[in-house]
């Protein structure tokens, strides 16, 4: 029998002793390969104790005061509109990412009447193959994430829900509400047809009458006092290169805190 003291940390040895299946065998040695380069155990305890001592901290809800049945919360439909915005925008994200493959951001006239981006977008609507269906399944998923947010933040006021400690979390969802009306508007501006055309007027006048940074901001949002082919590819960078970007870690961090905090019951 060896006098040396049992290594604790011998992996191969633990698994040598037990029957384990082939399948468990390759889990635990690419497990256990990339912990030790890795360290993956470690922060998954560190996020573990974190989860728990964040949790500590939360007021209890009205079911786990009362021991009420918390399934009829989670059901009530006011209470699923947070999760249908989140269905519908990323349905918006998924056909707007294939639709990309297709449009043309380019205001210049392709055959003297209308405009490379237009021609695109007739295009889609009538050549290719469930292209109408994509347009608007895309458009559909826009209209119905703006109406289930708008929904969601009145429920959200009208319950009490953002009261302490979810005032975080409410300042979170009118900053998403916002950036989710931009995204509409830069959507559309992309058609670059006559309602692209009047609502990006619209939106250089609006720039403009703001005090003392008017020029400046219309300079910076529409590339200038008039529309033009800046306006067209700062509108198109918003829309899909800066927007999505943001609104999914903002998404990420409002759902965080919902999944620390635990559901709002109405007050």
């Amino acid at each position: 029998m060896s006098l040396e003291p049992k290594d604790e940390h011998d992996h191969d040895a633990w698994m040598r002793e037990r029957d384990l299946t082939a399948v468990e065998s390759l889990y635990l040695s690419v497990l256990l390969w990339f912990d030790k380069r890795l360290r993956l155990v470690d922060y998954l305890e560190v996020l573990e104790n974190l989860y728990y001592k964040v949790n500590l901290q939360m007021p209890k809800s009205h079911t786990e005061q009362y021991n009420l049945d918390n399934k009829f919360w989670y059901w009530y439909p006011l209470y699923a509109l947070g999760s249908f915005s989140l269905i519908a925008y990323v349905v918006a994200a998924i056909s707007g990412a294939l639709l990309g493959f297709y449009y043309s951001p380019a205001a210049a006239a392709a055959d003297g009447t209308a405009t490379v981006a237009y021609n695109s977008i007739t295009f889609i609507m009538t050549d290719l193959n469930l292209g109408l269906f994509l347009r608007s399944l895309h458009r559909w998923a826009a209209q119905v994430m703006v109406a289930a947010v708008f929904l969601h933040m009145l429920r959200v006021y009208f319950t009490g829900a953002y009261k302490e400690p979810r005032e975080l979390n409410w300042i979170i969802g009118i900053i998403l509400i916002s950036l989710t009306m931009v995204f509409g508007y830069t959507g559309y501006l992309l058609p670059w047809d006559q309602l692209a055309y009047w609502a990006g007027t619209i939106g250089v006048n609006m720039s403009l009458s703001i005090p003392l940074i008017g020029e400046w901001v219309a300079q910076l949002l529409f590339g200038g006092f008039s529309l033009s082919q800046a306006t067209l590819q700062r509108m198109y960078i918003l829309h899909v290169f800066f927007l999505p970007f943001v609104v999914t870690g903002v998404i990420a961090v409002h759902i965080g805190i919902v999944w620390m905090q635990g559901i709002a019951e109405p007050h």
